[in-house]
């Protein structure tokens, strides 16, 4: 079992620090934020210490501070040659990482969603995927990037997630209101989806466009909707939107 220190305690570190305890994983994670670590120290009796005493206790160490406060948070850090470095922080560069991080160059970027801990939440990884997938594999695969490029294309595919979130809230909103009962609106819609792409067998590309051209056949309330969503230009804005975050973590 490894030594694993967490520079940043919040709403993503506290899924993998939950799955890492519970492989035996000995856990030491800063105080920010607080009520987090404490909760973390409670269930799991996980070592909450200085940034810099994770650092010196550690042998592999997550980085999942805010982007915005990735500068100020490691700069005054020390780090050693032998330790192995996870970074959660979208945008920021594997030239930025090797600097604040220095001497350390083993390293590894990686998309943790909070049901990580549950398994099935696929790590698109770019450096050393292998470290990352004796953390987190089976349980979640890892999916190996090439690039940082692609591994900030994957950022923005995460990003995309809640949008779909935004959508079914509007859609459940929708039929609670039809319906009266609010809360069995959202567990059909939910269900609905989850059920769906539980039960879609895995494969190649053009699988999703398979399963929504066998729904969406001609004269189905289905081809309405999907018809409907492409007039209002839905997709040209998912594909914009999807650009200008790309653009916006591309390193500069």
């Amino acid at each position: 079992m490894s030594r694993i220190g967490f520079i940043g305690t919040g709403a993503i570190a506290a899924p993998m620090v939950r799955h890492l305890a519970a492989k035996g994983h000995q856990i030491a994670v800063t105080r920010r934020s607080e009520h987090i670590s404490a909760e973390l120290h409670a269930e799991l009796g996980v070592t909450v210490a200085e940034a810099q005493e994770v650092v010196d206790a550690s042998e592999i160490i997550f980085l999942c501070t805010r982007p915005q406060h990735a500068e100020e948070a490691l700069e005054p850090l020390t780090f050693r040659e032998d330790q192995q470095i996870v970074s959660v922080m979208a945008g920021i560069s594997t030239a930025d990482l090797l600097r604040l991080c220095a001497p350390a160059t083993d390293m590894v970027q990686t998309i943790p969603l909070a049901y990580l801990q549950s398994g099935g939440c696929p790590l698109a990884a770019f450096g050393n995927d292998k470290l990352l997938a004796t953390l987190f594999a089976p349980e979640n695969p890892v999916v190996k990037t090439d690039s940082e490029h692609a591994l900030n294309a994957h950022f923005a595919i995460c990003a995309f997630v809640p949008g779909v979130l935004d959508l079914m809230s509007t859609a459940s909103h929708w039929l609670g209101q039809e319906t009266g009962d609010p809360a069995a609106a959202e567990f059909y819609t939910t269900q609905l989806l989850g059920g769906f792409l539980d039960a879609m067998q895995k494969g190649g590309a053009g699988r999703l466009a398979a399963e929504r051209d066998a729904l969406a056949t001609e004269g189905t309330l289905s081809l309405q909707m999907t018809d409907a969503l492409r007039a209002a230009g839905t997709h040209e804005t998912l594909l914009d939107t999807l650009a200008a975050i790309g653009k916006r973590l591309a390193p500069e």
